[in-house]
């Protein structure tokens, strides 16, 4: 057993609405989670079990901190330094007193800061021939609006683009058409194309004796998912359309693409149509995002021991993976995380996608606790 993990000790949670912690509440708290994911926002869920005091109050709802739009934090406490998971708003707060006493039960939903761009339905032109503005000076604009620091790629130039939505579907619909990601994470909004170059994040342990931090990892290579995406356009002269291919751009996260390349096979490509009203730069942008997409034939599932991890997964990052074989060990993206604590301790569930196989470099250090700040 490696020094780090003597010292390890279980994990809690750290939960603060409007900047104080709930500590008097956590006797009666009975199950949290929260749900990440690359395709929506993260949500949390918290169960009490509630009583009725003396004066004829209720111990959970009637605390003075549980109302909508009061800003909300969960962190993981790992002993010595705390991680923080997600933070936003309260969004609902669930009161149910049954007949029965004793089985009250207060549920509050909290979403991230996505809320904030939720609240209101703007019909707006926001790009026009003369004056052409990229997706990414709007995002900034959005952000700088909602007091959110921004880290935004220009994307595509739009001749016309006409807001008729909230802010959030406008850039979640960006978003798709630049092949970018969009979310929300520690008051920063993030519109920009994966980043697949970044250092990853500590690693999961699989099969490692002492090392080990994962309780369960499965992986499924998916060979129906096509290597290319075509789309159509009008050719330079005459009236026929053409076709363009467009094949991954992504960076491998491994030694060998997980196409059907050598397959002996036609090649595997499908088509995707022209959105009514866009230009031909946003179909090709739109067919790019597609083709990186469906490269992620290689996915993974699992779940791991928090405390042994030492560390909160987030979404939108990578980490390795190592100790399954030559062919699956390496570097993924993280998809969707869910992380929960109970009487199990501190566990964190996730979904990772790969587009290559072939083991990358394992990491030098002998233990996930290495890359503490």
């Amino acid at each position: 057993m490696s020094a780090a993990q003597e010292f390890r000790q279980p994990v809690t949670y750290k939960i603060t609405v409007k900047g104080e912690e709930i500590t008097d509440l956590y006797p009666f708290l009975v199950d949290v989670k929260v749900e990440m994911s690359r395709s929506g926002p993260a949500v949390c869920t918290l169960i009490f079990d509630s009583i009725r005091t003396d004066d004829s109050t209720w111990k959970v709802q009637d605390a003075g901190f549980f109302e909508p739009w009061n800003e909300f934090k969960i962190e993981a406490d790992f002993g010595d330094y705390d991680e923080e998971i997600m933070r936003g708003f309260i969004k609902a707060i669930k009161s149910d007193t049954p007949e029965q006493m004793g089985e009250a039960k207060v549920v509050v939903t909290c979403q991230d800061e996505t809320m904030l761009l939720d609240r209101k339905h703007i019909r707006k032109t926001l790009s026009l021939e003369d004056e052409p503005r990229t997706d990414g000076e709007i995002a900034q604009d959005i952000a700088g609006e909602n007091n959110l620091s921004v880290e935004a790629e220009d994307g595509l130039r739009n001749i016309t683009l006409n807001q008729d939505s909230t802010h959030i579907q406008l850039l979640h619909d960006r978003a798709e058409a630049n092949g970018y990601e969009l979310y929300i994470r520690k008051g920063m909004l993030y519109f920009k194309p994966m980043q697949l170059d970044e250092d990853p994040q500590p690693p999961i342990m699989v099969y490692a004796g002492a090392r080990t931090n994962c309780i369960r990892f499965s992986v499924n290579h998916d060979g129906h998912r096509p290597d290319e995406v075509g789309v159509m356009r009008a050719a330079e002269t005459g009236t026929e359309m053409e076709r363009e291919t467009l094949t991954p751009n992504l960076t491998l996260l491994g030694k060998k693409a997980a196409t059907s390349e050598n397959s002996g096979l036609v090649p595997f490509v499908w088509q995707t149509q022209r959105p009514a009203g866009g230009s031909m730069e946003e179909a090709r942008a739109r067919a790019q995002a597609k083709a990186n997409e469906n490269a992620w034939k290689v996915k993974a599932e699992g779940e791991l021991d928090g405390s042994l991890y030492g560390h909160v997964l987030l979404t939108h990052k990578l980490v390795g993976v190592y100790g399954v074989g030559e062919t699956y060990s390496g570097l993924y993206y993280v998809d969707t995380v869910s992380h929960s604590f109970d009487q199990n301790g501190y566990r964190q569930s996730y979904k990772l996608l790969r587009n290559a196989t072939g083991q990358n470099t394992e990491p030098e250090s002998d233990d996930s606790l290495a890359a503490i700040r």
